[in-house]
């Protein structure tokens, strides 16, 4: 069978639903991004027709083209009048979008994107730890100082200990006022946070070191030292990230 006959058979498969779900258009739309991400649609190929679509999922015309909206909200597909829907260039997708980050993570071996997401996360999160250190008032320093306290106290229980590292980050950004980098990296955190590839190794010694580089970020911070917070930020994130990392290939999306 050649890759073309391939990809067209993948693509007239009807979906390994369990049972038919309640919302037609978000579960099809939902199996077609998988389908676009995977590479069953490649960037610059045609939809299946709609009557195609309709068979393979077993839906109504109706149901078909909400999700076809919905794709193209997402940025995944353009309509063109004549030309049928083509699937755009990954350039054009939504990446903070729930489905088409979670998919794209899901299907990325190298954790390249895993690696952006940190990227991201360090470039807003140092400028924020900046801005908190020159904003923060003794009430978040009070609060800063008994989550890292805590934390001392559960690097046993990794569960808890994620729970009150999320809290301490979040401290940190609301105290900065930047409302709309928090809301960025909250979301970024809301696709990954419970998967294996992002949390990776979660052992004692980690959560050690990893409170260590809260410590100094609030010790920067309660310093009133901005630039002195923005690294201990940046560092931390950085660390954190490198020694969780499973993946084999080379970081380098990380150097600066």
């Amino acid at each position: 069978m050649t890759r073309s006959q391939e990809s067209a058979l993948n693509a007239a498969a009807p979906p390994a639903w369990t049972r038919r779900p309640t919302n037609l258009a978000r579960a099809v739309t939902a199996e077609l991004v998988d389908r676009i991400v995977r590479g069953t649609h490649p960037s610059g190929t045609s939809l299946p027709p709609e009557p195609v679509l309709c068979e393979t999922f077993s839906v109504s015309r109706t149901v078909v083209r909400e999700a076809v909206k919905i794709l193209q909200e997402k940025g995944l597909v353009q309509v063109r009048q004549g030309a049928g829907t083509m699937v755009t260039p990954m350039s054009s997708w939504d990446m903070l979008d729930e489905l088409v980050l979670g998919a794209t993570i899901a299907e990325d071996d190298s954790l390249a994107i895993l690696d952006d997401l940190v990227v991201t996360r360090r470039v807003l999160e140092s400028d924020m730890a900046n801005v908190a250190a020159r904003l923060a008032d003794q009430e978040t320093l009070d609060r800063l100082a008994a989550l890292v306290d805590r934390m001392d106290e559960l690097v046993d229980d990794h569960v808890a200990y994620h729970e009150h590292d999320r809290a301490f980050h979040d401290t940190v950004m609301q105290a900065s006022g930047n409302r709309i980098g928090r809301g960025v990296v909250r979301a970024l955190e809301s696709q990954v946070v419970n998967t294996a590839r992002y949390m990776g190794r979660t052992e004692r010694a980690l959560c050690v070191a990893s409170n260590r580089g809260h410590r100094r970020i609030y010790q920067r911070i309660a310093a009133h030292d901005p630039d002195g917070a923005a690294d201990a930020m940046f560092t931390h994130i950085t660390e954190a990230w490198l020694v969780r990392r499973s993946g084999t290939a080379s970081p380098s999306r990380l150097q600066r």
